[in-house]
């Protein structure tokens, strides 16, 4: 883990290729890191993004292995997605917030400048956040996922419930008719989960929140277990196609039969965090509560 601030001497710059409005923000990162003594460069596609004016390396894994930091210019979506890339690695990761709410995004556009300088002069510290491993079992093939956020089990298209049925560490916990359900990691509290009435939950917490989406019974409620639970989902309707997303965006169909057996994956990822932000900062200005700058 890297401990002073001397040991970030070279930053990678990431930025969501969509979001047209990043490249004015990327140059400026570069300018303020070069001002700062720092060698500054991108993957192929942020570089293309800025009309080609930036350094950029061969492709984005080239990048992750050969930088002190990564600054990701983007929202929510382009972090979890930067994130199950760089799992693993020991390079940390940055946001700066060019989407809405930004929940993993630390830096303001209008702090870009003041925030790099405070981060230099090792204003910062480290999050190790855990990651989510998710295995889909149809007979004798499987595949792996992993997720920084969730993994979701939807009944796609179809207006029909879906029944699953759901164990933690190989006892049964109960069947749900419902439309979907959500395996949550501390960092996705506030992501689905939250949406489907699933609690908030300190990024530091060692737990998983097991959160049904719409489910017919009433009685059945979001559920908080260990971090170090395994917890299967077997898709039980025989009629209706499923879909497991990771993050919402790696999305697998699932058929009747098939097992998806969700834990903490061996990996994580490392974010970097400015001395002045904070979780529980972050709630406050984000959700408008008491003591928040709005």
């Amino acid at each position: 883990m890297k401990a002073h601030a001397e040991s970030i001497r070279r930053v990678g710059l990431v930025a969501n290729p969509e979001k047209i409005r990043t490249a004015a923000l990327v140059r400026k990162a570069a300018r303020a890191l070069r001002t700062l003594e720092c060698t500054v460069v991108t993957d192929p596609d942020t570089a293309r993004l800025c009309g080609n004016s930036l350094p950029a390396a061969d492709s984005l894994d080239t990048v992750v292995r050969n930088v002190d930091l990564l600054l990701v210019f983007g929202g929510d979506g382009t972090m979890l997605r930067i994130a199950r890339q760089v799992a693993g690695l020991p390079v940390p990761i940055l946001g700066v917030n060019v989407g809405n709410l930004g929940f993993l995004t630390s830096i303001p556009p209008e702090k870009l400048t003041e925030s790099l300088r405070r981060i230099l002069a090792g204003k910062f510290s480290f999050d190790e956040r855990a990651l989510l491993e998710a295995t889909v079992q149809r007979g004798p093939e499987s595949s792996v996922q992993i997720a920084l956020n969730d993994f979701v089990l939807s009944r796609g298209a179809s207006s029909r419930l879906i029944e699953i049925e759901v164990s933690v560490n190989g006892e049964p916990l109960t069947r749900y008719r419902c439309d979907g359900f959500i395996a949550s990691s501390p960092t996705g509290s506030t992501a689905y989960s939250l949406a489907a009435g699933g609690s908030i939950v300190s990024p530091d917490a060692e737990v998983l929140t097991l959160t049904p989406i719409c489910p017919h019974t009433l009685s059945i409620r979001p559920i908080v277990v260990s971090l170090a639970s395994t917890v299967c989902v077997q898709l039980l309707s025989s009629r209706l196609v499923a879909t497991l997303a990771a993050d919402g965006q790696q999305q697998t169909e699932l058929s009747a039969g098939d097992t998806v057996t969700i834990r903490r994956s061996p990996r994580s990822v490392r974010l970097l965090r400015p001395n002045d932000a904070s979780f529980f900062s972050t709630l406050r200005q984000k959700f408008g509560w008491s003591g928040g700058k709005v």
